[in-house]
């Protein structure tokens, strides 16, 4: 209902305008014909954002599998590991494509000290803090973690890039924050109360931080560049780093490559990091970093999806109605902010 007397409300300006306008050409003796190119850029840059959405839910809904993977994965292989095999296949697939696109996106430009930012804190930092924090985490902490993500995107966005945040952007956040927090108690406080945290909760709040840093760096590179290439050239510089420490870990921590393992491996290096960061860096470039990350509260909500259909796991009211809050959230921080 609030999109619809939005809408109502936007038409009537313009109404009221274009009779304005009318009024004072008449006036002057010139004729006057309406024009819809303001439509055509509003109804375009609805159907952006609305891409947008479907790109950010897909890297959310690949990102789940790889929470679950990488607790799962803890004892077979080290975090900096299973870093150098998700990125080595990443780089190669991207520089792949990277091939196909026009020659000034296959160089560095100015842009070169904000791409290899990028590469340092969703290749270097990222990845490896997440994954030694789900070694110590509790999936239930670092979804409530998770939570915090888009309210300190929002920050670092004002500060680093200057993009502003509106009042329905941070409305948006605390919603869907929300219901994270319902999602994970099943609506009980006394489950909150009993929540212990630890190192390892320390660690994924230090990953929350980093990966908002890299959405809004991602935002900042992708103003001249596409995501092809701003991720293909940011996991370029951040690779070496990764393998030179995974090398130093298997010394210490050998992986352990059963099948199972190895076809985790595969599953991680596939979806959630080709699929998922092109969709994420995609969806950052259109709703950008604040808007994106309205819908990262979605990944403990595919999270449960996730666990209920293939573990069979209850889905009870409090569930659904959480999700609910989350969805709506990301729609408010998104959507109901296309016009400005």
């Amino acid at each position: 209902m609030t999109g619809s007397q939005d809408e109502q409300d936007f038409f009537l300006v313009e109404i009221c305008l274009r009779l304005c306008h009318f009024v004072r050409t008449r006036r002057k003796g010139v004729s006057v014909r309406p024009t819809r190119e303001s439509d055509g850029k509003t109804s375009s840059s609805w159907h952006l954002r609305a891409w947008g959405v479907i790109l950010v839910n897909l890297a959310t809904l690949a990102w789940s599998t790889n929470a679950i993977l990488g607790r799962w994965l803890r004892e077979d292989i080290g975090p900096l590991t299973i870093t150098s095999f998700r990125f080595t296949v990443a780089t190669a697939f991207f520089c792949i494509l990277l091939r196909g696109r026009p020659p000034e996106e296959q160089r560095l430009g100015k842009d070169r000290w904000w791409i290899i930012a990028m590469g340092l804190c969703g290749v270097v930092l990222f990845s490896p803090l997440l994954y030694l924090g789900l070694r110590y985490s509790t999936a239930v902490n670092s979804s409530l973690i998770q939570g915090f993500s888009p309210l300190i995107t929002a920050l670092i966005a004002g500060w680093v890039i200057q993009e502003p945040v509106t009042r329905r952007q941070m409305t948006g956040a605390a919603v869907a924050f929300i219901g994270v927090v319902g999602l994970i108690s099943g609506g009980s406080l006394a489950f909150l109360l009993r929540l212990q945290f630890n190192a390892g909760d320390l660690i994924l709040l230090g990953a929350a931080v980093i990966w908002a840093l890299y959405s809004v760096l991602g935002r900042r590179v992708m103003r001249g560049r596409s995501a092809v290439s701003a991720t293909a050239f940011s996991t370029l510089f951040g690779l070496p780093i990764v393998v030179a420490g995974a090398i130093l870990e298997m010394v210490y921590f050998p992986p352990n490559l059963r099948i199972g393992t190895i076809a985790a491996i595969v599953h991680i290096c596939i979806v959630p990091t080709i699929l998922g960061f092109w969709c994420w860096n995609k969806a950052v470039q259109s709703l950008g970093a604040s808007g994106a990350m309205v819908f990262y509260n979605t990944l403990p909500l595919y999270g449960v999806l996730l666990g209920a259909i293939l573990l069979n796991e209850p889905v009870g009211p409090p569930q659904i109605f959480s999700g609910g809050l989350i969805i709506a959230g990301g729609l408010m921080g998104t959507l109901g902010g296309w016009r400005r």
